[in-house]
């Protein structure tokens, strides 16, 4: 069972959407299983309300991993990154936008990005608190009400209110891009420098403060997440004809960045036939 809904009105700009997540039933054991977990191109904010804290894997050859905790916050990335998932668990999350980390969790995005970090690290005694709270809703709905809650309770307890404005005219910009071929992409990228009026240096910076990505990265992670969405709805289409539409160069361009985004082919995550885009068990 998932259940989603859109943050508060006064949150929107932060965020893009809660959920809550429970096993069907019984909570399902499968010993050793780990699964492949995609980026998005954004940040996460998770609680995990039963069965043992988040454990982690450096790669596919990680035989002990590591845990994270029960509240943590799941930086930007540019590839995947490895979980346990030998037991179906309950948890509570947060789909966050570029410039969310600093209003809600008093950090940029590039001091969290490519890693896990345990939520008390961040906000303290409070993340206990979030996660008592949390254990004792009565539904999931409860859950969401109060996660809703406690993220606008720090919002307006913050003073950073906004994108900064050259990343959020870059952004917009980005999100219009169709089809960018990666000279094209590169081009488009100078354009957008130009447009802020500040040195390329100072305009990376800016950006990385605010998605956790350099301008090139998220732009490779956009066209990634294009194919994604195309294969979602029409998964019998070949993987060439997803990856011209997308701007791919060509087919062994498209089968490196996939292989390095996903840690599998694109040949094997269709094989893998993931009931979710971003998560594939291995």
């Amino acid at each position: 069972m998932q259940l989603t809904r859109l943050p508060a009105p006064q949150l929107r700009p932060f965020v893009r959407l809660l959920w809550a997540s429970a096993p069907d039933g019984a909570p399902r054991e499968r010993p050793g299983a780990r699964e492949h977990v995609l980026p998005t191109g954004g940040m996460h904010l998770v609680f995990r309300l039963s069965g043992p804290p988040l454990r982690l894997f450096r790669d596919g050859a990680d035989a002990q991993g590591y845990t994270v905790g029960h509240a943590m916050v799941g930086g930007t990335r540019s590839a995947f990154f490895v979980r346990d998932v030998s037991l179906q668990t309950r948890s509570v999350g947060i789909m966050l936008r570029p410039g969310a980390a600093k209003a809600l969790l008093g950090a940029p995005e590039d001091a969290l990005a490519g890693r896990h970090t345990p939520l008390e690290a961040l906000w303290g005694t409070a993340a206990g608190f979030a996660l008592e709270q949390l254990h004792a809703a009565e539904s999931p709905a409860r859950q969401l009400e109060i996660v809703d809650a406690l993220l606008s309770a720090r919002l307006a307890a913050s003073t950073a209110h906004r994108l900064h404005p050259a990343v959020a005219q870059a952004l917009a910009s980005m999100a219009g891009w169709n089809a960018h071929d990666e000279g094209t992409q590169a081009g488009a990228i100078h354009q957008l420098v130009a447009q802020s009026g500040y040195s390329h240096r100072r305009f990376i910076v800016l950006f990385r403060g605010m998605t956790g990505l350099a301008p090139k990265q998220y732009a490779r992670m956009l066209r990634f997440d294009n194919v994604l969405g195309r294969f979602a709805t029409e998964p019998e289409q070949p993987w060439a004809d997803l990856a011209l539409d997308a701007g791919y160069s060509d087919q062994a361009h498209f089968n490196r960045d996939f292989l390095a985004i996903a840690g599998m082919s694109p040949q094997a995550y269709r094989r893998a036939g993931p009931k979710s885009s971003r998560h594939v068990t291995v």
